[in-house]
């Protein structure tokens, strides 16, 4: 039997909730074109002298609120998926080892690739915790895994998932979730990281993406027109982004629609994190409530559900049986 060397990967996390960590861990974000594409000469004096030094004091304090005792919110549930998926596979009978490689921060991309070598592995898997293709996102951790690659002679052979925004079981899972806490009485809001609008007329089709999950969920769902919307958080500049922006929903939506109470669900991320549980959690929850909402709730990400590491394991698996 072969044995597969599965990475999953997502965005990265700072190493600690310093300014310190914060302001390495944002340098290395922020310094990739698929991130910011900006001409190097401008961009890189600018986020050195001036957005780094501003920012990674106040984003340090943010992650302060949210870290917990296994580090950033990210990584601890990344490692609990890891652990999951790893015992689900191998009672499905794979010869399989799972690790983790962040495309910013650790563990790095270089350490799982390394350490897969290092055991044997026969074939890679690597699943990027991301359902809607992305150039940043999902481009950038296909540049990081390549990259990698330019350091080894024996690459093995290689499978790289590009998306699931329409996979059945990552649907379900999504409905499932919503049904256990969803009252008929709120506002379903779908809530997904946005990119510059300038990206999406470069020919990225990222939109496209979200607006089919959640069509698809709200089919399943059997929701009316107006019981949901679709929104875009975690703007950064001036130029325009994907709309309508959430913070800017959270402002208006009760005035224009009369909504009370809202549910929000964020189905692009696999895992909570601070976009989730500090943005949306506390900034938008204060938002609405300060402009004439009554009741807010987040429904959290699938993070280590059963049914989240079933529908992960079945993308593997299917891999595995295409081979």
């Amino acid at each position: 039997m072969k044995k597969i060397g599965i990475i999953l990967s997502n965005l990265g996390t700072p190493d600690s909730p310093t300014p310190q960590a914060v302001a390495r861990y944002l340098w290395q974000f922020l310094t990739d074109p698929r991130v910011v594409d900006l001409p190097r000469w401008r961009w890189l004096p600018l986020l050195k002298w001036i957005i780094l030094p501003r920012r990674a004091k106040r984003i340090a304090k943010t992650y302060q609120s949210v870290w917990q005792a296994e580090g950033s919110p990210l990584l601890a549930i990344t490692r609990r998926q890891q652990a999951a998926l790893q015992q689900y596979l191998e009672n499905q009978g794979l010869d399989c080892i799972v690790e983790i490689g962040m495309t910013y921060g650790n563990p790095s991309m270089a350490s799982a690739v390394q350490n897969l070598i290092e055991k044997q592995t026969d074939e890679i898997i690597v699943l990027p915790l991301y359902p809607q293709y992305s150039s940043t996102t999902t481009g950038a951790a296909l540049d990081s895994f390549t990259a990698v690659l330019k350091n080894h002679r024996a690459i093995p052979p290689f499978k790289f998932i590009h998306s699931y925004h329409l996979d059945e079981n990552y649907i379900q899972a999504l409905a499932e979730s919503i049904k256990v806490r969803f009252k008929s009485d709120e506002f379903l809001l779908f809530s997904f990281h946005g990119i510059p609008l300038r990206y999406e007329e470069n020919g990225d089709y990222y939109r496209e993406h979200c607006k089919q999950t959640v069509l698809a969920v709200v089919d399943q769902l059997g929701l009316s027109e107006n019981q949901w919307g679709l929104s875009f958080q975690s703007r950064f500049g001036r130029e325009e982004w994907l709309q309508p922006y959430t913070d800017q929903e959270m402002k208006n939506i009760t005035a224009r629609q009369g909504v009370q109470k809202i549910a929000l669900i964020c189905p692009g991320f696999a895992a909570d994190c601070l976009e989730t549980l500090e943005e949306i959690e506390q900034e938008n929850r204060a938002l609405f409530l300060q402009h004439g909402g009554t009741e807010f709730q987040y429904i959290p990400a699938l993070n280590a559900d059963k049914s989240h590491i079933e529908m992960l394991a079945k993308l593997i698996l299917n891999e595995v049986r295409e081979r």
